[in-house]
């Protein structure tokens, strides 16, 4: 295949974006026309061009273009879905230098992001989403999303403070799934400053809003009043903080996940899969 070219040192400028390029200048806040990501194993980038995604260039394992391994062919399955786009290869221990490589299983792939969809349009039709309160932890917002994605949600927000979903590690621990579930930043332009703006904003589309945060008026997460509602937002904080003061008393509900053996709470991935799995309930 033409588009094949090998690479031998890691300083090639064609590994800049893979291994040398920071999370910020792949963003590239100044002309976000022109951000990138990096989709790690095979599974993940074909999600990721099943969602529309355009593809720039990939990296492979030498050792997966041409084997018979389960990852070989998942790595060609790649290829033949992007042929125009170069194809970088190079030795083991040439991609080893890059952090992290040995979790991809064989294959990184740029691609371009998108302009981010806004609220509205987001939250159009459904009846139960997430939203994320400054949780800046790339592997807490990739977990939260599978989770959102895995168990009934229609959609997840984020406030400004998050981290962002394209994150390299946030897409891995995704698996993928932040090109399956719609989601998007709610943006002061939109929506309004967040807490008081924003949730009067979701609000305004119907929304009733769910805190999660122990509190001495919280409700049990199987409070059958949840479940009643036309429309739910479930809003989860950051570790450590939690959700803002303003955040709890704008809310309609604040609820808990009923704890055993003296333990407090959960990490926001943990608590965000029981509190989905539970308010998705009606869906099911």
């Amino acid at each position: 295949m033409e588009n094949i070219i090998g690479i031998t040192d890691f300083s090639a400028k064609e590994l800049d974006i893979y291994a040398r390029l920071t999370e910020a200048q792949l963003l590239n806040k100044d002309c976000p026309q022109d951000g990138l990501f990096i989709a790690e194993s095979p599974k993940v980038v074909l999600r990721a061009l099943d969602a529309g995604f355009e593809p720039v260039s990939i990296l492979a394992e030498e050792g997966h273009i041409c084997g018979e391994s389960r990852e070989s062919t998942a790595t060609r399955e790649v290829m033949e879905r992007c042929p125009e786009i170069p194809v970088y290869t190079a030795p083991f221990e040439v991609l080893t230098q890059l952090t992290g490589y040995h979790l991809t299983r064989g294959l990184l792939c740029a691609m371009r992001r998108r302009p981010l969809p806004q609220v509205q349009d987001v939250c159009k039709g459904t009846r139960c989403v997430a939203v994320l309160e400054n949780v800046m932890n790339p592997t807490n917002v990739g977990a939260v999303i599978r989770s959102a994605a895995a168990l009934n949600m229609d959609a997840v927000l984020l406030t400004p403070g998050c981290s962002n979903p394209l994150y390299r590690r946030a897409i891995r621990v995704s698996m993928g799934t932040v090109f399956q579930i719609p989601w998007t930043f709610m943006s002061e332009e939109e929506t309004g400053g967040w807490p008081k703006e924003g949730m009067r904003y979701l609000k305004s589309l119907g929304f009733s809003i769910a805190s999660m945060a122990l509190h001495d008026e919280s409700v049990d997460i199987d409070d059958g009043r949840l479940r009643n509602e036309e429309k739910l937002a479930v809003i989860l904080g950051t570790e450590g903080d939690g959700l803002m003061d303003e955040t709890i008393k704008a809310s309609d509900y604040t609820i808990k996940i009923p704890m055993a053996h003296g333990v407090d709470s959960l990490n926001v991935a943990a608590a965000s899969a029981v509190a989905f799995w539970e308010l998705g309930r009606a869906e099911r």
